[in-house]
């Protein structure tokens, strides 16, 4: 376990191609995440369930892979992107999974957001292997994912999380270190929770202005000119007028958060009404088809609730 702690940094720092790096799960965020580090000239291995996704990261470089436990084996760590905890726990733990790969000295990094017992469950496969584990869920969406300036919320092994600051710091403008393993799933959890509930209630207002006869659009420029301004109101805002909504972040996946946020609520009887309402209008959506547009399509759900 030393020999990762003690080499990664300086693999990081001065021969990029020292650092093997793995990465599973190359979706709307896995893609610009492994995208960022081949370009910041490290050797990355890939893998997905549809290889084709990773065509073009194999045409910048990178090296594909047929299963995780592969990847896993052949990389110093391994971070992965997966879309929801089943998935995450299958290319983890699973047949061929990343932890048939991995042995001590190596690590695995999920950026993945879970429910922090799901984390724990992934890590305490992987340190039976002898692996190194860190969670660290990103705050932040497509855009910052491609730019570069995603927040990492981690937690489990320091030593490793001391070790990948490199990686982290070219795939993200900043992280934080949470501690035992879970904090970084309750806090990714907790932020997702307040997002969506944001979503919801502007969503709310955008309908109400025009309903009362304003202009919505004014209503953006106004609000992101006050203290309830938020970098998410003045760019959904404009196309959540047009009714349009290009997907950064699933519709589906802003549910599943509000859903795993919602239990960890009730683990700690913490009430949650506002969440728990917003969740009901990200389900309603989810019922209209609008799974896979991106979350700001829930004000459909609210125009249908109008029409009614």
């Amino acid at each position: 376990m030393s020999d990762l702690a003690g080499s990664l940094p300086e693999a990081a720092s001065g021969n990029k191609l020292a650092a093997k790096l793995g990465f599973l799960g190359i979706g709307i965020m896995g893609f610009p995440m492994a995208q960022n580090l081949i370009k910041a000239g490290y050797n990355v291995t890939v893998w997905n369930r549809t290889k084709s996704k990773c065509d073009p990261l194999i045409s910048l470089g990178a090296i594909y892979k047929s299963t995780p436990g592969e990847v896993a084996a052949s990389s110093d760590v391994t971070f992965a992107m997966l879309s929801d905890p089943e998935s995450a726990v299958e290319v983890a733990c699973g047949k061929n999974g990343a932890a048939s790969g991995l042995s001590s000295g190596k690590g695995y990094v999920d950026v993945s957001t879970v429910d922090g017992e799901t984390s724990k469950l992934i890590s305490q496969r992987i340190k039976a292997t002898g692996a190194l584990f860190l969670e660290a869920p990103v705050s932040g969406s497509k855009k910052p994912a491609e730019d570069g300036q995603l927040i990492f919320l981690a937690a489990g092994d320091k030593s490793l999380y001391d070790s990948v600051a490199p990686f982290l710091d070219i795939m993200g403008k900043s992280k934080f270190y949470l501690g035992d393993v879970g904090n970084g799933a309750a806090m990714k959890l907790v932020v997702n929770m307040v997002m969506g509930s944001m979503m919801a209630s502007f969503s709310e207002g955008l309908l109400l202005s025009e309903k009362v006869g304003l202009d919505p659009s004014v209503l953006v420029k106004v609000i992101s000119q006050g203290a309830i301004s938020a970098p998410m109101y003045s760019m959904k805002g404009p196309s959540m007028i047009q009714s349009v909504y290009p997907t950064a972040f699933p519709l589906k996946h802003q549910q599943k958060d509000m859903r795993l946020a919602l239990g960890l609520a009730e683990s700690v009887c913490q009430s949650t009404p506002i969440a728990a309402a917003a969740n009901e209008l990200y389900k309603v959506a989810k019922s209209q088809g609008l799974s896979d547009q991106d979350f700001s399509a829930v004000i459909e759900s609210l125009k249908g609730k109008l029409q009614q």
